[in-house]
């Protein structure tokens, strides 16, 4: 009886691993198809506390083919979300945007990062505290890491914000996909209370702040 149950263990467990990583590579697949669609579709990754906020966000803007919610900035291969929350795998919450070049760039991508979290506050958002909340950039080339220093460099400044920018900016070494149920969670959970209490009101400041970079279905929304 103890064997049967036991192999039954093995077995739930083993079904539950193939599944995350079915849906891992559903995503990838996806993504890998849009890409080969229009070659032209450039990447660019980084963080600004949960990732459900910063992929609720540009999920919304015009000329964004994609956002995949990840881990990446650590030395922890293959990082659980559990393991991430824990702080120990160096891991920050990330979002990767694909976009198309021709309809939005790179800078203006980084305007909108910039300007919907505090790059201010070290390791955290809000009440959201933690190595994995913090800010940072990972750059994919070299015109990105410029871009990037230069758009950091200048809004200190600026004077836009009280305190110094503090936003992390290094290279991306590698980036994870976050487990499933982190896929588009503010679009399948808007009522859930984080989503209604936190994410909701952000999502309306931002949808007035740049409403010209919306997306059809969002602007007429507005």
């Amino acid at each position: 009886m103890k064997r049967n149950i036991y192999l039954a263990c093995i077995v739930f467990l083993l079904s539950g691993i193939f599944f995350c990583c079915k849906e891992t590579k559903s995503i990838n697949k996806e993504s890998e198809k849009l890409e080969m669609n229009n070659p032209n579709i450039e990447k660019a990754t980084f963080g600004g506390g949960c990732f459900w906020c910063t992929e609720a966000i540009f999920e919304r803007v015009e000329g964004v083919t994609g956002v995949v919610s990840g881990y990446a900035g650590g030395h922890k291969k293959n990082p659980t979300y559990k393991e991430v929350c824990e702080g120990t795998t160096g891991h920050a919450e990330v979002v990767q945007v694909s976009y198309d070049p021709s309809i939005i760039s790179y800078d203006e991508i980084l305007e909108i990062f910039f300007k919907t979290h505090d790059p201010t506050t070290l390791n955290r958002q809000g009440a959201d505290v933690g190595t994995q909340y913090r800010s940072i950039i990972l750059y994919h080339n070299d015109e990105q890491k410029e871009k990037a220093e230069y758009y950091k460099s200048e809004l200190d400044k600026s004077g836009a914000w009280d305190n110094p920018i503090v936003s992390e900016i290094k290279p991306l070494e590698e980036f994870y996909v976050a487990e499933d149920y982190h896929q588009d969670y503010y679009e399948k959970n808007p009522n859930q209370g984080y989503c209604a209490f936190v994410i909701g009101p952000k999502l309306d400041k931002f949808e007035k702040v740049f409403k010209n970079k919306l997306k059809k279905k969002y602007s007429e929304q507005n």
